[in-house]
């Protein structure tokens, strides 16, 4: 017989109590619990970066982190970037949602980053599908429009 726990996240600036399994990922407590499907789980090794998302608004690889440690926290998911239906400038670029994750803290932290630390940014996070060049290009279009209009997601609160 398994125990479960109780946590409280604050999940896109909604909290969220639950019971969950002290082994569960923090990936499938946001898909099967919580229905966030956004979040991907792309290669069950940790490399692809697809599960990314905010936990106290750091990057992190959402299968690698339990959902009991995420417990009184605040996590942002692709969900949460642009919660009135439009579009995030990020997410105008591209659609993997680990990278525009990445990219979202990337440009909070620096937002007019050059090439070198866009490529550094990214790290730990795979593209499949059309390589770094045009990410990149994505990224600093991005930057631009976020210099130029200030999009904030629910929940982000530093």
């Amino acid at each position: 017989m398994t125990m479960k726990r109780e946590i409280t996240v604050t999940v896109n600036g909604q909290q969220h109590q639950s019971e969950v399994e002290p082994r569960m990922l923090l990936v499938h407590y946001l898909r099967e619990t919580l229905d966030l499907t956004g979040t991907h789980i792309g290669c069950d090794t940790s490399q692809c970066g697809a599960c990314t998302v905010l936990l106290d608004g750091q990057s992190v690889k959402a299968c690698t982190v339990l959902a009991v440690q995420a417990d009184g926290s605040e996590v942002t998911t692709i969900e949460g970037l642009a919660p009135e239906g439009s579009l995030h400038p990020i997410q105008e670029g591209f659609c993997t949602p680990g990278m525009i994750m990445a990219s979202y803290n990337l440009l909070k932290n620096n937002p007019n980053p050059t090439e070198a630390e866009i490529r550094k940014g990214l790290e730990g996070n795979i593209c499949r599908c059309t390589g770094y060049q045009n990410i990149v290009r994505a990224v600093q279009s991005a930057a631009e429009q976020m210099r130029i209009s200030v999009t904030e997601p629910v929940g982000a609160g530093e």
